[in-house]
């Protein structure tokens, strides 16, 4: 799968991201941050799920109507534990991804928020 990782989340994870298999770009390697708009809207064109940990993107989503290729929240997930979380996330719900859901991930517990279209 083609994921954009937000700056907030560690991009170390990036190598054990592609280990599994998907194709990993890292907005900190962008010149600048364009804003999250931005950020949301480049995911989209790439066809690239957003992972974050940011809930800005859910709402720009939800409330603004910002169309997008899948949103992943990372909610207090250790660095180091990032990578094993979206890999597991991407692996069950890979297909609500790709159709636009919203996905939460909290230790314990995982929240998918379908694309109302």
């Amino acid at each position: 799968m083609r994921v954009l990782l937000d700056t907030c989340v560690w991009g170390g994870g990036i190598r054990e991201l592609e280990g599994a298999g998907h194709n990993v770009a890292w907005v900190g390697d962008w010149a600048e941050d364009p804003g999250d708009e931005e950020i949301l809207m480049q995911a989209r064109a790439q066809g690239r799920v957003l992972v974050t940990l940011d809930k800005d993107f859910g709402e720009l989503a939800v409330l603004h109507g910002i169309t997008h290729a899948g949103i992943i929240r990372l909610v207090n997930i250790s660095a180091r534990q990032q990578a094993a979380a979206c890999i597991s996330v991407l692996a069950a719900g890979g297909d609500d991804l790709r159709r636009g859901a919203i996905v939460t991930v909290e230790l314990g517990r995982v929240r998918i928020r379908l694309s109302d279209s």
